[in-house]
């Protein structure tokens, strides 16, 4: 009997990190640092054009001066301003991990059984049930924290550099620090991960299984599948054969399907009801208790379950088909 304990599951998910380390581990490193060089790049640029116009905003301590002069609620703004500048650097990151998240799950499953290493893995005393949750969490929690640490500690240096070179112009740099949330930032990117897990079940479930069916072209199948499906029901729509929901199915049925696994998804098309989030993702990714509100959305749970289901489906196919 195949049984797995949590130091076997460790091993697992440490296994799916040294085989994927390119994606999961160099993909957002790589990222922060072409962020953090373009924002330098940016920095020199303007200082440059500034010195060549005789632009000097430091110029008998005028910025210094300006944010002397500020109120509460001029200076709260720029702790705003300072906390977006934190938050930019997990824009791109966020974008690169839900790509990586993508192509790794629709190669989890398919690449054990085009290399052949399948038949060494199903000799091990290991389930294949354990085996996708380790794939499930690789993608849904391992991936995340490794973005968000990174996002993290860009976001700080980020901070940093914008208080260096503010420093130039005579703007105190701990003045201007005290007024940024780097905690509050840390603490919302941290807290959006356990609703992440959730909301990409769909997703992570529907390429899962794409990967552990299909015998060839995981990514043919688990997009043209969908899309064509969606191309089909609108051309029925515009027939007038059957009055079938066109949007509501690109909506929770393609874009569901493909696209939960970019975070912040939710904010743009899982929210129903009263609840309405301010209509800027950005702004709603920033603060955490406004995208928990979509632990109200039915579309959250409906989508859980899902999930759930092709997951099982996933661990099926993972323990019949072997392509031998």
């Amino acid at each position: 009997m195949k049984t797995t304990t949590w130091k076997t599951m460790y091993w697992l998910v440490k296994r799916e990190f040294w085989e994927h380390r390119g994606g999961f581990f160099w993909a957002p490193i790589i990222t922060g640092g072409v962020f953090l060089l373009l924002n330098i790049m940016g920095i020199i640029t303007a200082e440059v054009v500034g010195a060549r116009h005789g632009i000097n905003f430091g110029a008998s301590g005028g910025l210094q001066r300006v944010i002397a002069d500020m109120d509460a609620g001029d200076l709260s703004k720029v702790g705003l301003a300072l906390d977006v500048a934190m938050y930019s650097a997990m824009g791109l990151l966020i974008v690169v991990l839900g790509f990586v998240v993508f192509f790794y799950c629709l190669g989890a499953l398919y690449d054990d059984r085009r290399d052949r290493s399948i038949l060494f893995w199903k000799s091990l005393p290991i389930s294949d049930a354990s085996t996708v949750l380790s794939k499930i969490i690789s993608a849904t929690v391992l991936a995340p924290v490794v973005a968000v640490i990174t996002g993290i500690v860009v976001g700080m240096l980020q901070l940093l550099i914008l208080a260096v070179t503010l420093s130039f112009h005579g703007v105190n740099v701990w003045q201007l620090l005290v007024l940024a949330h780097p905690f509050r930032v840390m603490f919302n990117l941290v807290g959006y991960i356990p609703l992440y897990v959730l909301w990409a079940l769909p997703s992570v479930g529907w390429l899962l299984l794409c990967s552990a069916w299909a015998r060839s072209k995981p990514f043919l199948w688990a997009v043209a599948l969908p899309v064509a499906t969606g191309l089909l029901v609108s051309w029925f729509g515009i027939m007038g054969l059957f009055d079938l929901p066109t949007t509501w199915f690109w909506k929770n049925i393609v874009q569901r399907g493909l696209l939960s696994v970019f975070p912040g998804t939710g904010s743009v098309f899982g929210h129903q009801g009263n609840f309405a989030v301010s209509g800027n993702p950005a702004m709603d990714f920033m603060d955490l208790g406004n995208t928990y509100q979509l632990l109200a959305s039915p579309n959250l749970w409906i989508g859980a379950v899902v999930g759930l289901g092709l997951l099982a489906g996933a661990v099926w196919f993972r323990r019949w088909r072997d392509d031998s």
